[in-house]
């Protein structure tokens, strides 16, 4: 096993309701590796989606650490949060998000453009990406004018264009068909393999989940099963 990546320390996560709160997250717990890929099932309102947000810090926990590589990232100030999330985390969706406007190679560059990257350098990475996601004929393609499964591939490299540590993944195959979405899992699956990107993947999908090499199980806000699929 490579070495640790992402270590959580006994989150909770609690929200406020009239006349009290409610607890999602309960003493989570896990150390996640450099170069994993990891799934996380569950039925719905298990927390799943409410832990992913804190694993990429668009929210702090009510109380627990999160280290990357050994820094307990709440510890920052809210913008010193919002910069290393933008940089250091990559994020994919259910629904792909893109601005319907700009066109997939736009699109792809919007984050490192953000971010202060010249236009030049962030172009070609941009266009590489969208090359070894099979979709160097879509540059110029607006998001109405891709399929499904183009438009997830599209998030997939926005996600990747600022070379994150890990990419946080959220159902990103529920809102494809079955086929489509296998081909998705199968090029994250080789992201992994041929790049070493770490995924945290949230999803339904047990048949999915399976070929990731460890799921884990959450249930009331903990973590109930842990299983090892395979070594990466």
């Amino acid at each position: 096993m490579k070495s640790p990546l992402i270590e959580v320390d006994n989150i909770y996560k609690s929200f406020p309701v009239f006349a009290g709160s409610i607890n999602v997250l309960n003493g989570i717990t896990i150390t996640i590796h450099r170069g994993e890929m990891m799934s996380i099932v569950g039925a719905s309102g298990v927390g799943k989606s409410t832990f992913l947000q804190i694993l990429g810090a668009l929210d702090r926990p009510s109380s627990g650490r999160l280290l990357y590589e050994g820094k307990d990232i709440f510890a920052l100030s809210d913008d010193a949060l919002a910069s290393f999330r933008n940089r250091s985390v990559g994020f994919v969706f259910q629904f792909h998000h893109l601005l319907p406007e700009f066109s997939a190679l736009e699109n792809v560059m919007m984050p490192g453009l953000i971010m202060g990257t010249p236009q030049k350098n962030v172009r070609q990475k941009a266009e590489s990406l969208l090359g070894e996601l099979g979709l160097g004929d879509r540059f110029s393609h607006k998001p109405g004018e891709m399929s499904g499964g183009e438009q997830q591939r599209v998030a997939v490299a926005r996600a990747l264009i600022l070379d994150p540590m890990v990419v946080l993944a959220d159902e990103p195959t529920g809102n494809l068909d079955t086929k489509t979405g296998e081909e998705l899992f199968d090029l994250l699956k080789r992201l992994n393999t041929d790049k070493g990107i770490t995924f945290v993947i949230v999803t339904h999908n047990e048949k999915l989940a399976s070929e990731c090499h460890r799921t884990i199980k959450m249930l009331d806000g903990r973590i109930v099963d842990a299983k090892n699929n395979h070594t990466p």
